[in-house]
């Protein structure tokens, strides 16, 4: 599938240089999600393991993606976006990787699935030629939600005032100026739904364990009885080793309420209130705290 993607994706580059009108191209791949099948080409490359493997290939992909807009003389008008949606998953083999150098997360703790920063915090790379200035950077949160604002931003004037309610630009970030948000804090949850809230520096989770599939789960959490929240404070504790959720309660309150609050509006950003997706909305997966928050 992967050669397929790389070889479609390059026509259609080619062919949209030729037409001269703007175009979009999304190239969700296949990899380096489950199945892990580098090609017969690929395989043994890494000198690690079939997921390194794979993951080599992916990159080359990109690179032939990268290679035709520049060859096409497409690069100064051209806005290439690179992410992923979450952590690396454990079918990747997790364990082994890390006895062979390869940290997945890099110092962050958990992967795919979890409400700790190794599920959620992920690579986000843009090239724009001309306009955004190389190596630059921002130590800004932002979240995949925010293409939709930040795409607006670019193209149109305005969007109706119920698109996209949680969706921030960071336009601005492009050209090494602050994101302007009026969203006090970014919502996300693990696989199993347990919900976190992040704020400047600050992370809440509604969890007393991982929330997704790192040890401990939340069964395993609960016999153990851990907290029923956990807050850590990411400037000064990225590895989020110390809860401190008993010790600055008052910041978990107001995270919790400001949670509650989005909830109820069924937004995050200024605007009239929206209607969520599902209700009723369950707050607390694994039991809610004594006293409540």
């Amino acid at each position: 599938m992967l050669p397929r993607l790389a070889e479609q994706s390059v026509r259609y580059i080619e062919h949209a240089a030729a037409d001269a009108r703007p175009f979009f191209l999304y190239v969700p791949l296949s990899s380096p999600h489950t199945p892990i099948v580098p090609s017969d080409a690929w395989k043994g490359k890494s000198g690690i393991s079939d997921y390194a493997d794979f993951v080599m290939q992916t990159d080359d992909v990109v690179g032939q993606i990268i290679n035709a807009i520049d060859t096409n003389n497409l690069a100064e008008e051209t806005i290439v976006i690179f992410t992923s949606d979450n952590g690396c998953s454990k079918a990747a083999d997790i364990d082994e990787l890390a006895k062979k150098g390869h940290r997945v997360s890099g110092p962050y703790r958990g992967s795919k699935a979890d409400l700790w920063e190794g599920g959620h915090r992920v690579p986000f790379f843009a090239r724009w030629s001309g306009e955004i200035p190389p190596r630059s950077h921002t130590s800004q949160t932002i979240c995949i939600t925010d293409f939709f604002a930040t795409l607006a931003d670019l193209l149109i004037d305005d969007i109706p005032d119920k698109a996209a309610e949680d969706s921030v630009s960071f336009l601005s970030a492009f050209y090494g100026q602050p994101i302007v948000s009026d969203r006090t804090g970014l919502i996300h949850s693990s696989i199993s739904g347990h919900f976190g809230y992040r704020m400047n520096h600050w992370k809440l989770l509604l969890a007393r364990g991982s929330g997704g599939w790192t040890a401990p789960k939340e069964s395993a959490a609960k016999q153990q009885k851990l907290p029923a929240y956990q807050l850590y404070n990411m400037a000064t504790d990225p590895t989020e080793s110390q809860n401190l959720g008993s010790e600055q309660r008052d910041i978990a309150h107001k995270m919790y309420a400001l949670l509650r609050t989005d909830i109820e509006q069924g937004r995050s950003t200024t605007g009239p209130e929206t209607t969520n997706d599902a209700e009723p909305i369950k707050l607390w997966k694994s039991g809610s705290p004594t006293p409540d928050l």
